[in-house]
């Protein structure tokens, strides 16, 4: 990797996120619990230097890769000639995930720095079944995390809203290049398109409930601007104590409070 970069006069660029994983055995393992198989639409997000776009695409996926760095075309045109890989230069931010073909799963070494918005994304495109990513572990921890627990916020809530996480397997700094500050983590998501997609509002609901995560239910909804006489009536209704925390409620539970201060029907 490094005398494929020092070729074509590249350099890792930190802006962009660019940890390029190097670890063989990490790549199979990825490929492998992502679903790559022949046949099946798969996306990936910031390819880099395309090895594990390679990876996933001699299983023969039909395999779609999202790359910012115009740098990169001449590496990806040598790494992945005769693979059949369809690349999009662009902002991934800028791409309409709703395009993408019925059955898409994601496998991707996700920039650190816009994996939230990313996976939000990833959740709200109907056509994608699953994500399989390397993710922060911190991160990682959050996505499978329960109420109750210490590393439980929104996106916990939001990823057990569309489906299920599972931890697949944690990656030390090693395996990249350049070696990132912090361990990592691959987490698969899987969506469960038979369910209805959680509104807007309930969102915006749980969302407000989880911003400030010690202090309590109540206070998190006064400060988002709810009435305090309709939070104390909801939460009665609800079954709540009015010095919960929301990090402690059920979603069924957070959903029946939402009902009755007329968020959701």
């Amino acid at each position: 990797m490094r005398e494929l970069l020092a070729r074509h006069g590249l350099k890792p660029t930190k802006s962009l996120g660019q940890n390029f994983l190097i670890d063989g055995n990490i790549l199979r393992a990825i490929a492998e619990a992502g679903g790559a198989a022949p046949g099946v639409p798969v996306l990936e997000v910031g390819p880099g230097l395309g090895v594990l776009t390679r990876e996933v695409a001699t299983r023969g996926a039909r395999v779609t890769a999202l790359e910012k760095d115009e740098r990169l075309r001449p590496v990806l045109t040598e790494t992945l000639a005769g693979q059949g890989v369809e690349v999009v230069w662009g902002d991934a931010l800028d791409f309409d995930y709703a395009s993408l073909p019925p059955g898409t799963r994601v496998i991707a070494n996700l920039p650190y720095y816009i994996t939230g918005v990313l996976l939000s994304r990833f959740m709200g495109a109907p056509n994608v079944l699953s994500a399989t990513v390397l993710v922060q572990k911190e991160v990682g921890g959050r996505l499978a995390a329960h109420p109750g627990e210490d590393n439980y916020g929104f996106l916990s809530a939001l990823a057990a809203l569309h489906g299920t996480v599972r931890h697949v397997r944690d990656v030390p700094k090693g395996a990249f290049f350049p070696a990132p500050d912090v361990t990592s983590s691959v987490i698969r998501l899987d969506f469960d398109r038979e369910r209805p997609a959680p509104e807007p509002a309930f969102l915006a609901f749980v969302e407000a409930a989880l911003h400030h995560r010690r202090k309590t239910l109540r206070n998190n909804l006064r400060l988002a601007g709810y009435p305090a006489p309709g939070i104390d009536a909801a939460l009665e209704a609800a079954g709540l104590r009015p010095d919960v925390r929301a990090e402690d409620v059920p979603l069924g539970t957070l959903r029946a409070a939402a009902t009755a201060l007329g968020v959701v029907r």
